[in-house]
């Protein structure tokens, strides 16, 4: 048997943040109306145009990572189509190792924080969104560098869909549900399995460092808020 000896995160903050509650109410109070990144909305409406002509229910496997997660996700989901997102090109430029044979998906790399703002823009709705193993940014400083802490979490949610979530960091989930309670919205926490199909490298390495893992699952189906239909989506770059 392969033993991996992946280490175990530590980090200096116990239980919740204690300022969780007031970042994520914040954030769900108003839009977020940082400018976008002109590469993540060329990438946009490329995949608009993907998603538009294909017309079946529409996937995200968020933080993808190399893409393993993306491929497994496809053949999982043959009803649907799938987009892999990630902000690196060296993790996504990686791929090739872990393609497997479904044509119902594609990667791309972009800045969540954009893509996640220009979807409910344009009223994308998902039938399952995945988010396996992010950046647990352990540090307590780290807190709005988690996904439920940044400005990005309230269009995470308006995404809508069937929420599914892993990591092997419970606290992080633990804050994520917590989020999704001040913004109304029931969660179910529960282990992983000590014995399953890993999806990416990472639960992998973690699974045979020993470590246990953990799931959280959530519908976002209907899920809306005040300022949502105000949301401005921007026309396409054009060329100069």
């Amino acid at each position: 048997m392969t033993i991996a000896n992946s280490r175990a995160i530590e980090s200096n903050q116990q239980g919740l943040h204690q300022r969780l509650d007031d970042t994520v109410l914040k954030h769900l109070a108003t839009p977020f109306n940082k400018p976008f990144h002109d590469a993540t909305l060329e990438t946009f409406y490329r995949l608009k145009e993907w998603v538009e002509a294909d017309g079946r229910p529409l996937i995200f496997d968020s933080c993808c990572g190399v893409g393993e997660s993306s491929a497994n996700l496809a053949r999982r989901h043959p009803e649907a189509v799938l987009i892999g997102m990630d902000k690196s090109a060296h993790r996504l430029e990686k791929h090739e190792t872990y393609r497997q044979q479904a044509d119902n998906y594609l990667l791309a790399r972009v800045d969540l924080n954009d893509l996640w703002r220009l979807a409910v823009a344009d009223g994308w709705q998902l039938s399952h969104h995945y988010l396996l193993y992010p950046n647990p940014w352990p540090k307590s400083s780290h807190l709005k560098r988690r996904w439920h802490g940044a400005a990005a979490f309230p269009y995470l949610l308006m995404l809508g869909g069937q929420l599914e979530m892993r990591s092997n960091w419970p606290v992080y989930l633990q804050e994520f549900a917590r989020g999704l309670e001040l913004a109304g919205v029931s969660s179910q926490l529960t282990p992983l399995p000590a014995t399953g199909d890993d999806l990416t490298p990472f639960e992998r390495k973690y699974r045979l460092s020993g470590q246990p893992l953990y799931q959280l699952r959530a519908d976002l189906s209907g899920f809306t808020l005040p300022w949502q239909a105000a949301l401005p989506l921007p026309p396409p770059l054009t060329n100069s």
